[in-house]
């Protein structure tokens, strides 16, 4: 049985200027169309991308802590499924022409049967994933 999912993910950015129209734009194809602003705890805005079951957040970051690293406590990395693998190559695709850092092209990957995927890096360096699995979710 599938779960009900993800409800949202929380991003902290370094300029939402630079990071609100990225994740918009790279996000839209795969569903995430409407945006929403709510007060944040602090009183900041953060901005939300309600796509498909889930939502992303992005805030910009209130400290300075030196950059992103993967490999501290705290997120690695965040994947986003496609529809298809053409999704991903027409991602892919969209990514190259933004000047974004591929860390893989689209390929498949041992971790399932027919996993395909490109991992690259948002404007701060996470490391982002667009993914797709053939019959993962199927009833």
């Amino acid at each position: 049985m599938r779960s009900t999912g993800l409800h949202h993910v929380d991003l902290v950015v370094s300029s939402i200027e630079r990071s609100l129209p990225f994740y918009s734009q790279l996000l839209g194809p795969l569903g995430f169309h409407t945006v929403s602003e709510v007060m944040g705890e602090r009183g900041e805005t953060i901005w939300y991308l309600g796509g498909p079951g889930t939502a992303i957040g992005l805030r910009e970051a209130q400290t300075e802590s030196g950059s992103y690293d993967r490999y501290r406590i705290g997120l690695h990395h965040v994947a986003f499924e496609a529809g298809s693998r053409a999704q991903v190559d027409e991602r892919a695709g969209w990514l190259r022409t933004q000047g974004v850092e591929i860390e893989s092209e689209p390929q498949e990957y041992t971790y399932l049967p027919g996993y395909y995927a490109v991992f690259f890096y948002d404007p701060d360096g996470l490391k982002l994933e667009i993914v797709h699995v053939p019959g993962l979710y199927a009833a």
